[in-house]
């Protein structure tokens, strides 16, 4: 387990910058992860996408497939990989609070 320092406020996380504790999350630490990892300020498509995944893995404790994310939120596919330079699952999930999902690398 390794200690993220983001702007004073320090934070468990996996060997891939995942929460530890997922039940830490919200809003502000949603921003301080954007802005270490590189995505920047949050805008209303990210945050559709954020507030998606995290309801979805609430409710089922699974990140929810790419497919099921574009439609409920009507970003492309495309846009969602503009929006998150690390992509859906290691950028927007992780972003979200998630523990890192089954599959991703």
């Amino acid at each position: 387990m390794a200690i993220l320092n983001i702007e004073g406020k320090e934070f468990e996380v996996d060997g891939d910058g995942f929460l530890q504790h997922p039940e830490i999350w919200n809003d502000e630490v949603a921003q301080l992860l954007a802005r270490a990892d590189g995505t920047g300020e949050l805008n209303e498509k990210h945050w559709a996408i954020v507030h998606f995944i995290r309801s979805h893995w609430l409710e089922t404790s699974m990140a929810p497939m790419i497919r099921k994310m574009c439609q409920t939120t009507n970003v492309r596919l495309k846009e969602i990989y503009e929006l998150f330079p690390m992509g859906p699952a290691k950028g927007a999930c992780k972003i979200a609070g998630l523990p890192k999902p089954d599959g991703c690398v």
